[in-house]
């Protein structure tokens, strides 16, 4: 597929996603705006350990700083300052821990990651808890319909930083990473400074997210907002998806969230078994995900 019929078709579906509360009750605007959310979290997952493989399994802790952020200043400044603060945060968050995150690579990454989320989740609660607030009630937190839209501007310029990235000189740099970090250094591939700003980035977009959803539940709780099991359905998605560009997240996060929905309304009561047996054979007998499956690449030489 074309990077023109790429962009067409992406603009259609943003064109029929706005329309969606038009037409739709609440449940469906509900689950639409879980959806957004989740294209939004795997697009950003996507710029950082899509493109250069440096998996990381702790996403979460820049949706729960946002979350964070997004509490603590309720009430004391206007939600169109709230979220690209929140932004800003997590971002600042991501630079500050990089260097030395990024110093290890495959297996050692991937703990780090995760050990850093627990750790920054643990002391928001010590700080909570200094601060004798176990939990924050958001009053007047803006109405589902404002929220999606928020959300579906963030699903955007995720995915429209995913697309720049990847067609980029710096997009090139982290795939030339991915598959020889000490080849890429070779030919001048600046890769401390490269996987620095794909951290940063791949962390904008999720602080923001998560101050729009803290205010979606209107409820601040530490263990909810960095549960570890957001970052695990990230990278569910992004393998379900399977691709370093924006099709992949797209993909991924439809096919988990309508499956999820799906299975959920017919088997409530064995509902993630169903769902874990799923994701087994999906990476078995499909390990190129679905957009590998359904825009499989053109081989040289093809008509």
């Amino acid at each position: 597929m074309s990077m023109r019929a790429t962009a067409v078709g992406l603009l259609a579906l943003g064109i029929a996603t706005a329309a969606l509360p038009l037409m739709a009750g609440d449940y469906f605007v509900g689950v639409a705006l879980w959806l957004l959310m989740y294209v939004a979290l795997t697009q950003s997952w996507t710029v950082l350990s899509g493109m250069t493989g440096y998996v990381s399994l702790g996403h979460v802790v820049f949706y729960g700083l946002g979350g964070y952020v997004a509490a603590l200043a309720w009430g004391a400044l206007p939600l169109i300052a709230i979220v690209p603060l929140a932004g800003l945060a997590a971002f600042l968050l991501a630079v500050l821990i990089g260097l030395p995150v990024l110093r290890v690579r495959g297996p050692y990454f991937v703990i780090l990651t995760f050990g850093v989320a627990e750790l920054v989740k643990h002391v928001v609660v010590a700080i909570e808890g200094w601060l004798g607030k176990f939990s924050r009630v958001l009053f007047g937190a803006p109405d589902m319909i404002t929220l999606f839209y928020i959300m579906l501007a963030l699903a955007a310029a995720a995915t429209a930083l995913t697309a720049s990235v990847r067609a980029s000189r710096f997009g090139h740099g982290l795939l030339a990473i991915r598959e020889n970090e000490e080849a890429a250094e070779t030919v001048g591939v600046p890769s401390v400074r490269f996987k620095l700003l794909a951290f940063g980035l791949s962390a904008l977009v999720p602080g923001m997210v998560g101050s729009v959803m803290v205010l979606r539940s209107t409820y601040f709780e530490p263990q909810q907002l960095f549960d570890p099991v957001i970052s695990f359905t990230i990278v569910t998605m992004a393998v379900v998806g399977g691709s370093d560009d924006v099709k992949g997240p797209l993909l991924g996060a439809a096919g988990f969230v309508l499956l999820s929905e799906l299975l959920w309304a017919n088997a409530p009561q064995v509902y993630m078994i169903l769902l874990g047996l799923l994701l087994i054979v999906f990476v078995l007998f499909m390990p190129e995900g679905l957009s590998g499956k359904l825009f499989p690449p053109r081989r040289r030489g093809a008509a």
